[in-house]
């Protein structure tokens, strides 16, 4: 599919198959299109060419009302994990359940403490989000995105903002959710230790296109430099010329600019 936001290509012929009950890592290097690619498999954004399925089922065409159990398959995890602060933790999980299902209240009782429990965070349902740890957050906020019992979670850099003990606890989680609940992960991070742990196989995005696709270890013996570099973390000042050229470029094939 392709994508553009104005003289600007953000997805450029970007094709990607999505593997059930693994998970997939998105990555590269900030503006080129991962955050937008997550967009578009939930349909908040449709593509300007292409096709965007769920399930054999084209999605790209359907209207909001339509989406809705497309969407009700899919949890989303945001970046700064998006919790109502004016909600208790327990009310912020029970909102999807409210929203979209009839269940009694004995019963979304037991489905919210159910999800905290999967999360590792048992007897938090009366505690305010300002009273949270940031890890603890993104654990709550896990907990409402898996609490209809999606197919799919969609994580956007679920591990920023956190230290590495933190981090590598969202990742068990996200490994753990995959072993025992069977959900495909697709997971967009610039975190290589995360990727590196979680990854069934990562996806290497750069100006809206996959430039390298494989396990870990197969990404980390790619030859293409501008891989290498970022996967090493090293800064290459001919590179980003080159791509400051491009950008400045409006319309120029194979690069563009995502606004993430």
């Amino acid at each position: 599919m392709c994508k553009k936001f104005g003289e600007q290509v953000v997805l450029d012929h970007f094709d990607l198959d999505i593997e059930p009950a693994r998970t997939t890592v998105i990555m590269g290097p900030s503006g080129c299109g991962k955050s937008v690619t997550l967009k578009h498999i939930v349909g908040l954004l449709k593509p300007d060419a292409g096709t965007v399925t769920f399930d054999g089922r084209r999605t790209d065409m359907l209207g909001e009302r339509e989406l809705i159990p497309v969407r009700l398959q899919i949890g989303l995890l945001f970046q700064m994990s998006a919790l109502f602060d004016s909600m208790t933790i327990g009310e912020n999980i029970e909102f999807p359940l409210l929203e979209h299902t009839r269940l009694t209240r004995p019963e979304r009782s037991m489905q919210v403490r159910e999800a905290l429990r999967l999360v590792d965070m048992d007897g938090v349902e009366a505690k305010l989000p300002s009273q949270l740890s940031g890890g603890q957050r993104k654990r709550v906020a896990l907990a409402r995105a898996i609490v209809l019992r999606p197919r799919v979670v969609l994580y956007d850099e679920p591990t920023t903002g956190l230290d590495p003990v933190r981090s590598d606890g969202i990742n068990e989680l996200i490994i753990k959710l995959k072993r025992t609940l069977g959900m495909t992960n697709v997971v967009v991070t610039h975190d290589i230790v995360s990727a590196r742990k979680i990854a069934d196989r990562v996806v290497m995005m750069l100006g809206g296109r996959i430039v390298a696709s494989g396990t870990f270890d197969q990404i980390a013996s790619c030859r293409d430099r501008r891989v290498v570099n970022f996967l090493e973390g090293r800064y290459d000042r001919e590179e980003d010329d080159e791509q400051k050229l491009i950008e400045s470029t409006p319309g120029l094939p194979g690069v563009g600019r995502a606004a993430q």
